[in-house]
């Protein structure tokens, strides 16, 4: 059923011993007389594959004289029957029927012409241009173009032509040509180039384009789909960054897809339908692998929480397989994974939020911040003001003034003046970056218990410099070397892993190829992902691992991380959240997404500390003040990315008055 020289990733196969007239037989039985036998028919059709169902329907036809789509319209009801029902129509025309349905009557579901146009293939395209003429005696086109408009209809009559090259043959010319001329459309211009958009986008090979956003992640400092986001707007986005996702990986696109259909209150059926029988005889084992790698979390298990009844069970039938309990890991992932190491091996220039003021007077910020707090009441305003519109050092020198003008000290001013989560906010601003990390530190190791997740945090994501800063504030602070708090409050592997990176001795030189596979295999033996002869003892290979984590720069990781999966086909951060467990995991993986992407690692936190019932504002208020001269424009970048929402959007959603005013003021602005 693969195409020649390809392996099948459908989760439907061709049923062996297959027998038209027998099973039409079985089906008529199943639906004759009072009521019907669903469990029979979900089992017959889902096990099938789309061309034994058609041959299926006309042995029926044969047989009895009969419509077999008729009869299990009208046997079955709801969601069960339309998902049985779309089962028994050929590819070409379950798209027609969808896009049928996404344009008649009132209004359009452009979601679902954005999604079926923008994956298809050049002749699943034209098939679906003959099924719809066929079915409906219409011209597809003309359609789509009488209910749509604008750069969105013309970019779905480009999708419709189905003439996107095929060529693999790529001219490294002309991918920087591309590129180069993306750019100039955008975020060079003045307005918008649409055209050069939906030329570029709609025309070149798949092939092609994985290469010219790899070119314009380079030239340009942020992926082709935040530009796109920012250049462009409404349907039109929607659909040009799913001909992006789909370029990239069709399987990460649909597994996006699944998610959100059934993520949150509610399911969207219809969508859940669509894809899962349109991918369950092409792709469906690499989407179950994305999303499991994707959302921790395998498809099977989402949609046996979200659907109930044969329903459910059809739905899991067409699934194939619960991957959560398999725990494996395949190519498709491997490669989405492998993609993601190389793009984050390009430079991107990091940006803070908060920069230093133009017209700066530290004597005049201390008598604004002095009125502020005078007398009774406090002008909370002119405190958030002064505060975030300042850099770190900027407000060092206005700590200096306030105690020269007034003999007092500010931050205990402020301490009394204000309260709550504005407080904690503000007085983190004042303190210098790594006094602010050493009372973090120190917050978390104190007391009983430890918050094993602030001591991750921070440890794995400073570098040498930070570190180093952030003993010296901590033994002037409290007296005590980190190391030995550290040492006293943790134990084990995890112990040894804080230990390590409180050293602040991680290499700064460049990648070494000849060493990264060494300890690529390392890291594989060391997982138990791959047979590489060793003599050495689990707690020296533990050691070694250990090491290689804590001290190795982040350009040679990069390409350690690379090693590993072409080694074991299998992402190193995947493989570690399968094989460890505890604080020892979640140091891993906190370095290892540090790596990849420090920016989207804190994008991540913020969204959790949001996300659902209650705010985690003490991780939300640390995370802004300390990436806040650092990166926090690029992580607002990863979170719309991630999300699909803003963060300035988030934060005005799930905070409230001079707390929300000053972290508002901080994000620096609505993506």
């Amino acid at each position: 059923m693969a195409p020649q020289g390809k392996v099948y990733r459908g989760s439907v196969k061709d049923f062996q011993g297959f027998d038209a007239n027998q099973d039409a037989e079985a089906l008529y039985n199943a639906m004759k007389g009072f009521g019907s036998d669903k469990e029979a028919i979900l089992d017959l059709i889902t096990s099938r594959s789309n061309k034994q169902r058609v041959e299926i329907c006309q042995a029926y036809k044969s047989l009895y004289g009969k419509d077999l789509i008729a009869d299990l319209k009208y046997e079955l009801t709801g969601k069960f029957e339309r998902l049985i029902v779309s089962l028994m129509r050929p590819p070409a025309y379950g798209d027609a029927k969808e896009i049928k349905d996404a344009i008649s009557g009132v209004g359009t579901d452009e979601k679902c012409l954005i999604e079926i146009l923008a994956s298809r293939t050049n002749q699943e395209i034209h098939d679906l241009v003959a099924a719809y003429k066929d079915a409906y005696g219409r011209d597809l086109e003309a359609d789509i173009v009488g209910d749509t408009s604008g750069h969105f209809k013309k970019m779905l009559v480009v999708l419709l032509q189905g003439a996107r090259e095929e060529d693999d043959v790529v001219s490294e010319d002309l991918v920087e040509q591309d590129a180069k001329d993306l750019l100039e459309a955008g975020e060079l211009k003045w307005g918008t180039d649409e055209a050069q958009f939906i030329f570029i986008l709609g025309r070149r090979s798949r092939q092609h384009l994985r290469l010219v956003f790899d070119e314009y992640l380079k030239i340009a400092g942020k992926p082709i789909e935040r530009s796109i986001r920012g250049e462009l707007s409404g349907d039109f986005e929607k659909l040009m960054l799913a001909v992006v996702k789909c370029i990239r990986s069709k399987a990460e696109y649909f597994a996006e897809r699944l998610y959100k259909a059934m993520k949150g209150l509610g399911t969207r059926d219809n969508t859940l339908i669509r894809i899962m029988v349109s991918r369950s005889e092409i792709d469906m084992l690499d989407i179950r692998e994305v999303f499991r790698t994707k959302y921790e979390k395998s498809l099977y298990n989402m949609i046996k929480e979200d659907t109930s009844g044969e329903y459910k069970k059809a739905l899991l039938k067409l699934c194939g397989g619960d991957d959560d309990a398999a725990g494996e890991f395949f190519p498709e992932a491997a490669q989405v994974a492998y993609r993601m190491w190389e793009l984050s091996a390009v430079k991107v220039e990091l940006r803070g939020t908060v920069q230093p003021a133009g017209d700066f007077n530290d004597d005049g910020d201390a008598q604004v911040l002095r009125k502020a707090m005078k007398g009774l009441g406090t002008d909370e305003g002119a405190i958030i003001e002064v505060v975030t519109k300042r850099s770190n050092a900027q407000r060092q020198q206005i700590i200096k003034a306030y105690k020269a003008h007034y003999g007092r000290d500010l931050l205990a001013d402020l301490k009394s003046e204000l309260s709550g989560s504005l407080a904690k906010l503000i007085l983190g601003l004042m303190l210098t970056p790594a006094q602010y990390d050493a009372k973090q530190l120190r917050k978390a190791v104190e007391g009983a218990g430890t918050d094993e997740s602030v001591l991750i945090e921070i440890m794995a994501t400073r570098n040498n410099q930070e570190i180093r800063a952030i003993n010296e504030a901590y033994q002037e602070a409290y007296h005590k070397s980190l190391e030995d708090d550290l040492s006293s409050d943790t134990s084990g592997h995890f112990k040894r892993i804080l230990v390590s990176l409180a050293l602040g001795n991680r290499d700064e030189g460049p990648e070494n190829l000849t060493q990264a596979h060494e300890d690529a295999k390392v890291v594989a033996e060391t997982l138990k992902l791959a047979d590489v002869s060793s003599n050495d003892s689990s707690d020296s290979l533990e050691t070694r691992f250990l090491s290689i984590l804590c001290t190795r720069s982040y350009p040679h990781l990069r390409r350690v991380f690379q090693e590993f999966i072409k080694m074991t086909n299998h992402d190193v951060e995947h493989a570690i959240k399968k094989r460890m467990s505890g604080d020892v995991r979640d140091a891993f993986v906190a370095i290892v997404r540090s790596v990849k992407n420090k920016p989207a690692f804190f994008a991540d936190k913020l969204y959790k500390s949001m996300k659902g019932a209650g705010t985690d504002e003490r991780t939300l208020t640390r995370i802004m003040i300390s990436r806040s001269e650092i990166d926090l424009f690029n992580i607002r970048g990863e979170f719309i990315d991630l999300f699909d929402k803003s963060l300035h959007h988030m934060i005005e959603k799930d905070t409230s008055g001079d707390y929300r005013k000053a972290l508002l003021a901080l994000c620096g602005g609505e993506d």
